[in-house]
């Protein structure tokens, strides 16, 4: 009996899942390789990865592929993404695994702000309450006022609103550069910017940690990848949903691989996060 022919929603639905595994391997790697490597190595490490693996598809598609009329705006953009990953991997060495991905998720209430003010789109009711949702949901994990706030909880956000912003400038890309284009110059861009923030105290891991750097590398493109697919078949607002699932399994795979437990406040404040993101998609 072979495999059953899936397509539309369906296959959408399995490329999303191949996203979702990917970017929480990706997290898990991460904390794995913060033992030894800094977060600027990592990303170092992942381009050179992610370089080495589309190689030989560019070679074979031909230069022309990844060939762009957009270059400063590729060059900004991985910029704030090199910035905004440098504070992820921050998180991942010190905080729960869950809080940084909660945190992370505020990346699209922060794109609905910045979709507001830049690009002009409305301010709708729904949208007024997307964005109040997510942010009360931020208040409730950084809790100002009854514990001291974590310094490095606000590099995260910084990581959330540099991924958003960066998301918005993609937006200007994907209607003229391929899905291909687009990860060839991120690993492109920011491979130097890792390499030139390395010179002086460059960091080869332990052989027991290359199989991370692997699995970043590979998480790197396949995420990119998975996700591109999933929008061929399907809306965003029928496939991003699926990537809600990223905090409870991080949450699962904290608690199991590090013994991290969830607080109520962190509970609350992922689920209103989350609210507010659903109420953004059902809104678009």
């Amino acid at each position: 009996m072979g495999w059953p022919s899936l397509s539309g929603y369906p296959l959408a639905a399995v490329w999303m899942l191949g996203t979702v595994v990917s970017l929480l391997l990706m997290g898990l790697a991460g904390r794995e390789l913060s033992a030894e490597v800094e977060p600027h190595h990592i990303v170092f490490y992942r381009s050179a990865l992610c370089l080495g693996l589309l190689l030989p598809f560019v070679l074979r598609a031909g230069r022309g592929a990844v060939r762009t009329r957009h270059v400063a705006r590729h060059i900004l953009r991985n910029t704030i993404h090199f910035a905004a990953t440098w504070c992820w991997l921050v998180g991942l060495a010190l905080l729960p695994l869950a809080e940084v991905f909660a945190l992370e998720f505020s990346s699209p209430i922060w794109t609905a702000v910045l979709a507001t003010v830049f690009l002009g789109e409305r301010l709708t009711r729904s949208r007024i309450l997307a964005i109040a949702l997510g942010f009360t949901g931020i208040l409730v994990l950084l809790r100002p006022g009854a514990a001291i706030i974590d310094p490095t909880s606000i590099i995260v956000l910084g990581a959330a609103l540099g991924y958003a912003i960066s998301y918005v400038v993609t937006t200007h890309l994907v209607g003229s550069d391929s899905a291909l284009t687009v990860v060839w110059w991120m690993s492109l861009v920011q491979f130097p910017l890792g390499g030139i923030w390395s010179i002086g105290n460059f960091v080869i891991p332990s052989p027991s940690l290359w199989p991370w750097l692997a699995v970043v590398g590979c998480a790197g493109v396949t995420s990119h990848y998975c996700l591109s697919q999933a929008l061929t078949h399907a809306d965003a607002t029928v496939v991003t949903p699926i990537d809600f699932l990223r905090l409870p399994l991080g949450a699962l795979i904290a608690w199991a691989a590090y013994s991290e437990s969830i607080d109520p406040f962190l509970a609350l404040g992922g689920a209103l996060i989350l609210a507010g993101n659903w109420v953004n998609l059902r809104r678009g």
